[in-house]
């Protein structure tokens, strides 16, 4: 069995496009006809040179090889060009071509992927969603009203979550750290405390803050929260310096969550090396594919540390991170969107349930999906913005700041 063909898919979610701006899909198929999807979670550069990366890292490393040499295929792509290094977009590529190998091999051997890797750990995984407005909600003041959150994270709770995340900590700019406003910081504490009295303990609250601050200004924030026992404090530092994360560890107390904006064992050893994440949140169509974040699971094993598979993307990626959940036993739970999202379940044809905030391992071959192609040539990306805008102003101390939860523009 041979690595032959491979074609590439950019889907645009209709609006409001929870999961991005676009998704990008790979289907390889091999050379005795067994096809297997996977998902690319890159975004550094826009679909059309992502298209020209992912074909390069297939014809130079993947086409022709067994779809179970992943091992090789790897080592090939990491240290391509001579770097033996991380690279975002190249390993981007990788990992929704690795995914889809893993699909092929479970098709090939009618199994779920992971009866390949170990077998069935977590036969119920549990799940958690970002709070969404709910349909009568104004969906442009639901980012800064604690009363929204606060209601739609009781929706949640009453469907079955046990988990429920929110960011309402101000912009998300290029700028790298920044010192939080003092509205920003009592906005944070409203929204803790309204939802907290919403939910009471019938969930947990995660608290995101998409690496916007200074080491002292996510402890300063992080301390103001602390009286509402958030579960983790997500990304409180950019991630292009893991000893910050650290030193937020030693000053809040509240267990620090990274690991969507970093790629292979190399980055998440650093990470647990210093002591700065007792939660990691890889995604699997980002941080190498599904052999790579398992290994990544296992490391974090060694220092009492739990995964949770991060999910700001398309369906294929969230079965993928199924498939891992499933195996490993240092399982925290897994990001869905709302109880699967109105367009993720019919793009795989609602292949995975989401039922009272939890999701049953698929007993079906492969990753468990079967991809609706003629759905995802009806929704072209058209656009000219990435996958995720940040905004290049900086932070607003005089009035309002806003981020409106990766919800894309209707309008490009």
């Amino acid at each position: 069995m041979k690595l032959r063909d491979l074609e590439i898919f950019v889907v645009a979610p209709p609006p409001p496009g929870w999961g991005g701006r676009y998704w990008i899909f790979v289907r390889l198929t091999t050379d005795n006809g067994i096809s297997g999807m996977g998902e690319v979670y890159a975004a550094s550069v826009g679909p059309d040179a992502m298209r020209a990366v992912i074909a390069d890292v297939f014809s130079r490393h993947m086409e022709g090889e067994n779809p179970e040499n992943i091992e090789l295929m790897f080592r090939r792509a990491y240290s391509a060009g001579f770097t033996q290094r991380p690279d975002l977009s190249v390993m981007g590529a990788f990992s929704g071509l690795e995914i889809a190998c893993w699909d092929i091999l479970g098709k090939a051997h009618e199994r779920p992927v992971y009866a390949l890797l170990g077998g069935l750990m977590n036969a119920r995984i549990r799940a958690y969603t970002y709070l969404y407005p709910l349909p009568h909600h104004d969906i442009d003041a639901f980012w800064n009203s604690p009363d929204m959150a606060a209601e739609s994270a009781l929706a949640m709770v009453d469907l079955g979550f046990t988990a429920v995340k929110f960011d309402p900590a101000g912009p998300y700019t290029i700028r790298g750290g920044h010192q939080p406003a003092m509205r920003d910081i009592s906005r944070s504490v409203a929204f803790c405390r309204a939802i907290r009295e919403a939910v009471g303990d019938r969930a947990d609250l995660l608290f995101g803050t998409h690496g916007q601050f200074t080491t002292s200004g996510a402890i300063r924030l992080g301390k103001a929260i602390e009286p509402y026992q958030p579960l983790w404090f997500e990304e409180p530092v950019p991630p292009d310096n893991l000893a910050e994360f650290a030193e937020v560890a030693r000053h809040v107390h509240i267990p620090i969550a990274t690991g969507e904006r970093m790629t292979t064992r190399a980055e998440f050893g650093a990470v647990l090396r210093t002591g700065g994440a007792a939660i990691l949140q890889p995604a699997l169509g980002r941080s190498g594919g599904i052999l790579e974040t398992k290994k990544i699971a296992g490391m974090a094993e060694a220092f009492n540390a739990q995964i949770a598979p991060h999910l700001y993307a398309g369906p294929v990626e969230w079965a993928a991170n199924i498939q891992l959940a499933a195996n490993i036993p240092n399982l925290l739970m897994v990001e869905t969107i709302g109880t699967g999202g109105e367009f993720h379940l019919p793009l795989i044809r609602h292949a995975i349930r989401v039922e009272d905030g939890h999701i049953r391992a698929p007993t079906a071959p492969g990753l468990g999906i079967e991809f609706d192609e003629a759905l995802a040539r009806a929704h072209p990306f058209t656009g000219t913005g990435l996958h995720l805008q940040m905004q290049e102003a900086p932070c607003n101390y005089e009035s309002e700041n806003r981020f409106a939860g990766g919800a894309p523009a209707v309008k490009e």
